[in-house]
């Protein structure tokens, strides 16, 4: 047991690295991991270990971000159960082969789609929600019948401690095993020991980018959830309590540390000084007067990230916030404005609990400023107009979105959730998921009678018919 989880150095090298993730071959390839029963009964395993770790995994997350129970339930531990769930609920009928049409020149052939396991597959995952963004996948991966490599994110050590407990203690070594380590070390060396059959990649586009490179020698295909610049809209006539409100709780949940949150907003000029006074009074709702303070506002993930997140408000224009502690790896809730396209903080995804505004009169205006920052992951449009919300769904290419809310599209399953160019490479969530991690295999099944001459040499004479099958 303590082998499937060690790092590379702890392994014994590439080779034996190598060795052991072979016999992760070896084990999908006698075919145990296909049935329905199989899969079924390793999701109840993972349940039920989550359910038993719930309170180390809330301790663990406080540990690592500052989360507090009701966080860690309803943004790790809660979507990662309803995920297992729905997985266990729709199982049978994802696995169940898709008849489809068969055209006329093939009857009286039937065609079905199977749904076939990729294999032994890697998930890398990042840090900022450790726990789910580990092992939602892994849930995919289980239910489409692969096998798993997990790669939690060494800067949250405390949870990543307690998905290497839950997983070895819910399944055999050559089925899921973690490897911990650092990861711009122990990723490009598992990816040199073995040839994954896909690669799960959550996390920077700069990181994104080298996995995808590493995994493209080898013809890898990848799933990456990457991030960059998610804009909000605020139009004259949205709700600006609303808005305020909602964009709030989506920006600095998490200190700001989401894929998903708010990096920047474009308020419409003639309701800026009213929404910024309403968004003021919604955080000393939401945190009090210190949120240092607060149970329900988090730290920044170590100093690294402080330092740069403190980097962005050198030198801006505070019109919120701006507080912070190194000690404590504390920063407050922070608006910035009259922020320059060139500015550091526009460069790159914010990624912390700093907020910055524009303001805008008209429509050009504003997709000026988006197509700056092209491709986000995520986009949000505040409106009471379905004409307002139609023009910027069909005017901005983006990942996933809302309309009047921010970042909850994440917790439905029932919608895929995934980046465009930039923001990222394929979808998952719920069905989505175990989509990612099988491969539509087409069969056509034809009988043996009839089988008519027209079909086969000599073919002179015969092109009206074929006009007339293939259309």
């Amino acid at each position: 047991m303590d082998s499937a989880n060690s790092s590379p150095s702890r392994a014994g090298g590439l080779n034996s690295l190598g060795e052991e993730l072979q016999k992760m071959r070896v084990f999908y390839q006698s075919g145990i991991t296909r049935p329905y029963e199989f899969r079924r009964q390793q999701l109840l395993a993972l349940k039920r270990r989550v359910a038993e770790h719930e309170g180390e995994i809330a301790r663990a997350l406080f540990d690592d971000l500052k989360k507090n129970p009701e966080q860690s339930y309803g943004t790790e531990t809660g979507l990662l159960l309803a995920e297992i769930n729905m997985a266990l609920k729709k199982l049978r009928r994802w696995m169940k082969p898709r008849r489809v049409t068969t055209n006329l020149a093939n009857l009286p052939s039937s065609s079905r789609i199977f749904r076939d396991p990729l294999g032994v597959v890697l998930i890398i995952a990042p840090w900022n929600y450790p726990l789910q963004l580990s092992l939602i996948p892994l849930v995919g991966a289980i239910a489409g019948g692969n096998i798993a490599v997990v790669k939690p994110s060494e800067l949250a050590p405390a949870t990543a401690a307690v998905i290497e407990k839950i997983v070895v203690s819910s399944f055999e070594p050559d089925f899921v095993r973690v490897v911990q380590g650092e990861g711009a070390v122990v990723v490009p060396q598992l990816m040199r020991a073995f040839r994954f059959d896909h690669i799960f990649y959550t996390g920077s586009i700069p990181v994104g980018r080298a996995i995808y490179q590493q995994a493209a020698s080898d013809l890898i295909p990848v799933t990456l959830e990457l991030g960059g610049k998610s804009p909000v809209i605020v139009e004259a006539d949205a709700d600006l309590y609303i808005a305020a409100r909602r964009i709030a709780f989506g920006k600095f949940l998490n200190a700001g540390q989401t894929c998903i949150a708010p990096d920047y907003l474009l308020v419409h000029r003639n309701v800026r000084d009213r929404f910024l006074q309403k968004l003021e009074e919604v955080i000393l709702a939401f945190y009090g007067p210190d949120p240092s303070q607060s149970r329900d506002y988090g730290k920044i993930i170590n100093q690294e990230r402080f330092e740069k997140l403190v980097g962005y408000i050198s030198g801006a224009r505070i019109i919120l916030g701006g507080r912070h502690d190194k000690a404590n790896l504390y920063i407050s809730p922070t608006v910035l404005d009259q922020i320059s396209s060139s500015a550091s903080v526009m460069k790159e995804e914010i990624f912390g609990p700093l907020l910055a505004v524009f303001e805008f009169d008209s429509e050009k205006e504003a997709l000026s400023i988006l197509r700056q920052h092209p491709d986000p992951l995520s986009f949000y449009v505040f409106t009471s107009s379905r004409d307002r919300e139609r023009f910027w769904i069909e005017s901005v290419p983006f990942g996933n979105g809302c309309i009047n809310n921010t970042v909850w599209q994440f917790a439905n399953h029932h919608l895929p959730f995934g980046g465009i160019r930039d923001s990222g490479i394929g979808r998952y969530h719920g069905r989505y998921t175990f989509e990612t991690f099988t491969h539509p295999k087409a069969v056509m099944k034809t009988p043996v009678w009839p089988d008519p001459d027209m079909k086969y040499p000599p073919f002179q004479g015969k092109l009206k018919w074929f006009k007339w099958l293939i259309r």
